[in-house]
């Protein structure tokens, strides 16, 4: 497999905007968000035996990282790759610590851009990329977004989202590492800051944490005594990716990669039984992409929402039963919720005086 030069597409508005590729013009595709509430829509159609290439970016705290990571996050992939002929191979270790080296590199790389701005820049952005071969897809995960791949209509969630709170292993993981750094998690966010832990840029949580600990005394959220306790010991937010790998055979139907403005408003079965009923009515991925992201905001999601989705071209989406797959379900569901009720008029009747 090997990679094509990257098109990147460009989301900086303040209001919904999509646009469509296909697998003979578009080879790369990149989403990006900032903390304003908008709303982005792209497609990718039926990827060949070439590798496709598609992200998405979330950014707080302002643009610059995340235009740094539109502009150069994919040229160091291609090198780390050696321009995608690792991914031809079957040597996941290597292709793992390719893409980790890539990630790393490039945060660095950031850093030191953002230092030199000489302006206060507090931005960040997570990441979120997939590779798209004729039988298995590549993801290389930071942050908050979210891959899902349906396979014979039913939701497989591929990753999990970096964050400072929660019960399951990765957030417990991710606390531990936080903590083991010297930081320390309020309410859910790192120093009371930031709901992400893994992340691209972020100054003061890497190489300006002395900084950030002087500005909390300064603004009155922690006191001289309790920064005399803290032990830094490295950096509270990492931009080290997770990497994960899934086969796509011939049940494999689509792979909906979005930000956190979708997952936190619409389960990613909700979200795939959308897009399936969509692709029912009109079998266009890209109406369908955009009516996601639609839903989304009719949901009343105050975050942004970025949203690709890649139709694998497997399906065919006209001739495809409805919910066939789902019928018996349904019918035992039914009758139970019926049996229960029942039961429940029974039992009331023969207590009723």
């Amino acid at each position: 497999m090997a990679l094509s030069s990257p098109r990147i597409q460009r989301f900086l508005l303040t209001k919904f905007h999509s646009r469509s590729t296909s697998k003979t013009s578009h080879r790369s595709s990149f989403a990006i968000t900032s903390r304003s509430r908008c709303c982005s829509a792209i497609a990718i159609d039926a990827p060949s035996s070439l590798t496709d290439v598609a992200a998405v970016f979330d950014g707080h705290g302002g643009f610059s990282s995340v235009q740094f990571l539109r502009d150069e996050l994919y040229k160091e992939i291609l090198v780390a790759l050696q321009g995608g002929v690792l991914l031809g191979g079957k040597d996941l270790k290597a292709i793992k610590e390719a893409l980790q080296q890539a990630f790393v590199e490039v945060d660095t790389r950031l850093l030191t851009w953002l230092e030199m701005n000489g302006e206060e820049d507090e931005s960040g952005a997570t990441a979120t990329a997939i590779f798209i071969g004729e039988d298995k897809l590549l993801v290389s995960h930071v942050g908050d977004s979210s891959v899902v791949l349906c396979r014979s209509g039913k939701a497989e969630v591929l990753t999990s989202p970096h964050r400072p709170y929660g019960s399951n292993k990765s957030s417990l993981e991710e606390i531990k590492r936080i903590r083991e750094a010297g930081g320390w998690i309020v309410n859910g966010r790192i120093c009371g800051d930031i709901a992400v832990s893994r992340a691209f840029g972020d100054l003061r949580f890497k190489t300006k944490k002395n900084e950030m600990l002087r500005k909390g005394v300064e603004e009155g959220r922690w006191s001289e005594k309790f920064i005399s306790r803290v032990q830094l010991n490295s950096d509270f937010i990492v931009a080290r990716p997770d990497i994960y790998q899934a086969n796509l055979g011939s049940d494999a139907e689509f792979i909906l990669l979005a930000s956190d403005g979708l997952w936190d408003y619409m389960s990613s079965s909700e979200a795939v039984s959308f897009v399936r009923d969509q692709l029912r009515q009109h079998g266009n991925i890209q109406l369908a992409c955009e009516a996601l992201a639609q839903a989304a905001l009719d949901q009343g999601t105050q975050d942004n929402v970025s949203i690709v989705i890649a139709d694998l071209g497997k399906t065919d989406w006209q001739n495809l039963p409805l919910q066939q797959q789902n019928v018996i379900y349904e019918l035992v569901q039914a009758f139970a919720t019926i049996g229960i009720v029942s039961l429940g008029i029974w039992f009331t009747s023969q207590f009723s005086f």
